[in-house]
């Protein structure tokens, strides 16, 4: 009779633990978007500059998903670390076929607008 209460609570509180983590699943959805939407709000009001700057260091970010009919699938991230005049260092996402064009200790100018890359020219 124990294991008869114990499944008939397990049935009454289902619906409850669905509700939370359904609740929690779309709390984390909504929370990135709006971190997105903001990043990308603030950028757009961010001017655009252009700074000397250093290629400091390169790195990428390999992520490998597993597919159960499809096999795996990668997707690799480019990133870039600039060091400005000033001595601060911005690590930026960098498209693809910037990130084999830089190589680390190059100078030349920086162009961003907030936290977005938008290219770098190196210097001659």
């Amino acid at each position: 009779m124990a294991g008869y209460s114990s499944m008939n609570l397990l049935f009454q509180l289902f619906p409850i633990l669905f509700l939370i983590v359904f609740v929690l699943i779309i709390g984390c959805i909504i929370f990135v978007v709006v971190r997105g939407a903001s990043q990308w709000h603030r950028n757009n009001r961010s001017p655009v500059l252009t700074v000397r700057a250093q290629v400091v260091t390169k790195r990428s970010d390999i992520i490998h998903r597993s597919h159960d009919d499809h096999g795996i699938q990668t997707s690799t991230t480019y990133y870039a670390t600039f060091q400005v005049e000033s001595g601060d260092r911005m690590e930026f996402l960098i498209p693809r076929g910037e990130y084999g064009m830089l190589v680390e200790g190059d100078q030349g100018s920086l162009t961003f607008q907030g936290a977005r890359y938008l290219g770098f020219q190196r210097q001659r």
